[in-house]
């Protein structure tokens, strides 16, 4: 169905998508990939410096080396405290890539930084130690201990560290406040449904308070409705504790709702990154116009983007917007819609606390159209 795009191409250095994040400096990366690479096989090597050399496509590879391409020289960089969501299909190295950031994956050849730190010449001590303090991971398979409680998984890496009991209790019960799961700290994973048992992972996750997240398709075995639920607590959650977030994913929409950045991946390279917005609107090829020919701009549009500034408005001879509804400038259109149906007024645009701009009916309908 996605078959856009050849998928033949050569390997070279010159294929790879250098990726820049938005306006950021150094000091605000905390995650860095720079020209990663995986091959699988008994001659990675060799095939490696072949790449290098002669340009081979992953075909060329696994024919001549018996080598998988898993990633392919990819540069990013992600900012600190916002989602970055990888999407791909099944195979495009999405899953491979984020292993590599924890370094339970070593590359074949190219760096990971974290803070500036590259791992790759850390020892399995200092490594372990970053795990174990500065990351968190949450996995589609959350892998509980069956025979110990939601609270003693959710502080059972605290215990692993040393922390005392009832420090790491403490801590314990008030991650299970943090994802929503009060009352059920003496529960067993079985007696759990599988939306519970991955908020218990979470709450795991971000027991010791974790600067990186690295989540791979958590949300994915899920039936719809649970999904889109934890999707929702994710976004809130996500707002409070402003953790820098990889999230793997398979669905584009899933990306979308969440992801500040968002990178496409095929054949273990990067096609595309930027925000759900930029993608949709200027999609870099073929195979990355297919994903997004389906989505509604009432996904993407923000608030932001259609407002007209509010002293524009009261200059221009309008009235009191002191009972109009508000939204965030980052609501989308949809939400918009939402309000302007239930009200029939004006939507104030707030930031920060601070009104800054306002929706008329005519606007919406402008960005609706796509041309506010």
């Amino acid at each position: 169905m996605h078959d856009c795009a050849p998928s033949g191409n050569a390997l070279g250095l010159a294929d790879k998508t250098k990726i820049n994040i938005k306006g950021g400096t150094m000091a605000h990366r905390v995650i860095e990939c720079r020209d990663v690479w995986k091959l699988f096989g008994p001659n990675a090597a060799a095939a490696m410096h072949a790449i290098r050399t002669e340009r081979l496509s992953k075909a060329e590879v696994l024919k001549r080396f018996d080598c998988i391409v898993g990633v392919a020289g990819v540069d990013l960089e992600v900012e600190r405290g916002e989602i970055f969501c990888i999407m791909g299909l099944s195979g495009s190295g999405k899953s491979t890539l984020v292993r590599h950031i924890n370094r339970l994956i070593e590359p074949t050849a190219g760096q990971i930084l974290i803070d500036g730190e590259d791992i790759g010449q850390k020892s399995v001590a200092d490594m372990r130690r970053l795990r174990s303090e500065k990351m968190g991971m949450v996995f589609q398979n959350v892998a509980l201990l069956p025979h110990r409680t939601v609270r003693e998984n959710i502080a059972f890496g605290l215990e692993l560290r040393g922390v005392p009991k009832e420090q790491r209790l403490k801590t314990a019960e008030e991650k299970l406040h943090l994802v929503g799961l009060e009352g059920f700290g003496d529960r067993f994973p079985d007696q759990l449904s599988g939306g519970m048992q991955q908020r218990v992972g979470l709450g795991r996750a971000l027991a010791s308070d974790p600067e990186i997240l690295l989540m791979d398709e958590p949300f994915s075995a899920l039936d719809p409705l649970i999904r889109r639920q934890l999707q929702d607590q994710f976004i809130a959650l996500a707002a409070r504790v402003r953790k820098t977030t990889v999230f793997i994913t398979h669905d584009l929409d899933e990306a979308i709702r969440l992801g500040d950045r968002v990178a496409i991946m095929r054949d273990g390279r990067i096609v595309q990154v930027g925000t759900p917005a930029e993608i949709a609107r200027n999609p870099s090829d073929a195979y990355v116009a297919d994903f997004v020919k389906g989505l509604s701009r009432l996904k993407f549009v923000a608030a932001s983007e259609i407002m007209e500034p509010i002293a524009s408005h009261l200059n221009n001879g309008h009235g009191d917007l002191g009972l109009c509804p508000r939204a965030d400038t980052h609501a989308d259109l949809g939400l918009l819609v939402d309000l302007a149906a239930s009200t029939g007024q004006p939507i104030v645009v707030v930031e920060s606390g601070r009104d800054v701009g306002v929706i008329t009916t005519q606007r919406l309908l402008q960005g609706i159209r796509g041309r506010a």
